[in-house]
């Protein structure tokens, strides 16, 4: 036969292996794109479930403060030894901590110290102990917190650190919500029934961390080998880039005995001070101050409308109604990466604390002269309109501030590249806490000036509470 014999059909066997290349080609680049989804999918439960799990023991301590404490004990006290721990914490661990970081037994010397803290909050009867235990699991909370963010600058390229910091970011706001639901179930058990089934909460974080969370290398691997999962069958995406900042984790590249020293970590830190940190400490100092300060004096007769007569039954529901508007919005903003919204530029994270301050100010003019008028649904719905926007503005300046340290390089390469990424997101940590720590001190009188102001013009509703 020739080469031109209908049984050598040359340009039919070249078309069927085309055909079935490319079957092959289309099968590779779904199941790819399926393996991508499912990592993302594990990576972002893991995170949201550390950033709930991690602050929702807080929420619950903050919402049993009145079943916690005498009568005649302040509740302030509660909200000190809730902040002031997580604070130290957060200060001195990213400088005491040398070299590479142990995130398995961190996460589980976190996890023993919250169950404990909490088994002293529900077995003591007096108030040290009490106060003892929330201050463990305070400390807890805030090197589980410090941790949480170093370790999602593990994971790279940096959209999937980001994926992770997004996600942590929403449980974290999740926790407001979830935290106070579940204290409402549980204190009718009860302080030592319902504060004690709370301590096995802390349980889901290594359970999570060791059966849920996919390793680094996993997004390494199928980063480099695979294209994007929304392209075409016919089309190329470009291959990500890998920073060469952005070391594996593979063992073979840790160098053993590399470590930052105190003066390079004072050099990292110098030029974070007033892009990331101010910012985050104005927020919550303005929004902690709103909130423990100026909020339960904004108190006014039980309204007649049609909408707001439904909520509002006492003068006693407008305060768990303002922190009810308060933790939904900073929940939705805190997760607006991971519902997919784009990051707010690092030249524009100043504007959040700008915005929280303007709404300060106002309400508490609105609370001493009684800015919005006589209407009670008009003063309600405006006040509910800023409480809102106040939480929208903590939950978006937290969220973007972590996000934008995570995103940014680091001036070495390698395993100490590595620890500087983890370090500069750690160090920032504590300026939060350092708001709200400030926020409490001047929310005392703030709350008796503003309600002696109201008083002496005749409004005497935040004296009846």
């Amino acid at each position: 036969m020739s080469r031109t014999d209908p049984a050598y059909p040359i340009e039919d066997v070249h078309e069927d292996d085309m055909s079935e290349s490319h079957q092959l080609t289309d099968e590779s680049l779904k199941s790819s794109a399926s393996r991508r989804r499912t990592l993302l999918l594990r990576l972002g439960a893991s995170f949201f479930l550390f950033g709930l799990i991690n602050n929702v023991l807080y929420v619950i301590i903050l919402s049993a403060a009145l079943d916690l404490v005498p009568p005649n004990t302040p509740k302030g006290i509660i909200a000190f030894c809730n902040i002031f721990p997580a604070l130290v914490s957060k200060i001195g661990w990213p400088y005491i901590l040398k070299g590479r970081i142990r995130y398995a037994r961190r996460l589980i010397g976190c996890c023993i110290i919250s169950i404990l803290g909490m088994i002293v909050v529900a077995a003591s009867e007096g108030l040290p102990g009490r106060l003892l235990g929330i201050s463990l699991a305070s400390f807890s909370s805030g090197l589980g917190e410090l941790t949480f963010l170093q370790l999602s600058t593990t994971y790279s390229p940096r959209p999937v650190s980001g994926h992770a910091l997004g996600y942590f970011a929403s449980g974290t706001g999740a926790a407001g919500l979830v935290g106070a639901a579940l204290w409402w179930f549980l204190r009718a058990l009860g302080v030592e029934l319902g504060v004690g089934l709370s301590s096995i909460f802390p349980l889901i974080i290594p359970l999570a961390y060791f059966f849920l969370l996919p390793s680094t290398s996993q997004f390494l691997d199928i980063e480099i080998s695979s294209l994007t999962e929304d392209s075409g069958a016919n089309e190329y995406s470009a291959v990500p880039v890998l920073d060469p900042n952005e070391a594996s984790e593979a063992p073979l590249l840790v160098a053993p005995g590399v470590s930052l020293t105190l003066a390079e970590k004072l050099a990292l830190v110098k030029p974070l001070l007033l892009q990331y940190m101010l910012p985050l400490f104005c927020v919550y100092t303005f929004e902690y101050t709103i909130n423990q300060g100026i909020s339960p004096t904004l108190v006014y007769p039980v309204p007649s409308d049609f909408v707001f007569r439904h909520i509002i039954k006492s003068i006693r529901d407008y305060y768990p109604l303002w922190q009810l508007v308060y933790q939904t919005t900073v929940f939705l903003s805190r997760s607006s990466l991971s519902l997919g919204l784009p990051p707010i530029s690092r030249r524009s994270l100043p504007l959040p604390a700008v915005v929280q301050l303007i709404i300060l100010t106002i309400l508490a003019t609105e609370s001493a002269s009684g800015l919005f008028g006589n209407s009670e649904t008009f003063s309600i719905a405006l006040v509910f309109l800023l409480i809102g926007l106040e939480g929208i503005c903590g939950g978006l300046a937290y969220v973007n501030v972590f996000y934008q340290i995570g995103q940014e390089s680091s001036p070495s390469a390698g395993e100490k590249g590595r620890q500087e990424r983890e370090f500069k997101i750690g160090s920032i940590g504590f300026a939060d806490s350092l708001g709200i720590l400030l926020a409490s001190i001047l929310a005392v009188p703030t709350e008796i000036f503003l309600c002696q102001t109201q008083v002496n013009r005749g409004k005497t509703l935040c004296k009846s509470l």
